[in-house]
């Protein structure tokens, strides 16, 4: 962890203080929030890239979570954020054909 703290999940307070040490916290304000949670993202990201298959799909959960908890704070619900997913797969598609593109002709 850095000098300056970490965005953690909201119950790992109360986790570490059931384990017998007392966490020190505060709450972000907004402009700090968001700007910890993109570092957070980042953080899953390279989490997930450096996992093997048996825990990759646990680091793609904690992605989501985080891309959820951006949504939130931009203003959108996870049902609106999939919804505009779901709009754009429909327009451009998804990656389930692996299409690589290499230019044009």
């Amino acid at each position: 962890m850095s000098a300056d703290g970490k965005l953690v999940r909201d119950r790992i307070p109360e986790i570490i203080r059931a384990s017998g040490a007392e966490p020190v916290t505060y709450q972000a304000d907004p402009a700090e929030y968001r700007r910890r949670l993109r570092e957070k993202l980042l953080e899953e990201v390279d989490k997930f890239l450096e996992a093997d298959d048996s825990s990759a799909v646990e680091e793609l959960a904690d992605i989501l979570e985080v891309v959820h908890a951006l949504a939130a704070d931009l203003g959108t619900s996870k049902d609106a954020l999939e919804t505009i997913r779901a709009a754009k797969a429909g327009e451009r598609g998804a990656f389930a054909d692996r299409t690589i593109w290499t230019g044009v002709r």
